[in-house]
């Protein structure tokens, strides 16, 4: 019995260094630089410029390869694909909101850094989104289905983070305390 079950032990461990478990693997969307700038932005301001800066460089590299030039050597997104970029484009949108909705519903949190964080995705989304119309219709012309399929979720994550900074935004200001809030508290 034993010896079996070390033989598990070993299959699972060979199996999980050999890369054995890809299918699972979900590939990073941000760069390790990146993801160190997060980790060292504690305040949700700054947390959020972080984020939308990733975001906004992701659409112009997007569109950069879309119109056929290739990133430079040593370039960090050098090994993303268009798909690998309007992907993380999507993810970090939906970190994004996850990360204001944790910090709204923290009772440290200041308010006024709450409330520049939603106002800077209001902005950031609102010039995005013709970036995001401009790659859809760049990915019909080519005939590039995925890319198409994805600009669409892109464009849809960036509408609900529009409208719901945008909600967030309009209930504190007229500062109604019963506003319909979600599950965790948040206007998100």
């Amino acid at each position: 019995m034993m010896h079996r079950e070390w033989t598990v032990w070993i299959f699972l461990g060979w199996l999980a260094l050999s890369g054995g478990l890809q299918a699972t693997r979900v590939k990073e969307f941000l760069t390790a630089q990146e993801i160190e700038k997060i980790q060292d932005a504690q305040e949700i301001d700054e947390r959020v410029k972080v984020y939308l800066e990733a975001a906004a460089l992701r659409l112009k590299t997007a569109a950069d390869r879309l119109a056929g030039k290739e990133s430079l050597p040593g370039d960090p997104l050098e090994f993303f694909s268009v798909e690998d970029m309007l992907d993380g484009y999507f993810r970090i949108l939906r970190a994004v909101m996850m990360n204001i909705d944790d910090a709204t519903s923290k009772p440290g949190t200041d308010p006024k850094k709450t409330e520049a964080a939603l106002k800077n995705l209001k902005a950031y989304t609102e010039a995005a989104l013709a970036q995001l119309v401009a790659l859809k219709k760049v990915a019909e012309d080519q005939r590039r289905e995925e890319t198409w399929t994805l600009v669409g979720k892109a464009i849809e994550i960036n509408n609900g983070a529009h409208d719901g900074a945008a909600e967030a935004l309009s209930v504190k200001k007229l500062g109604a305390a019963g506003a319909p809030r979600s599950a965790s508290g948040s206007n998100f």
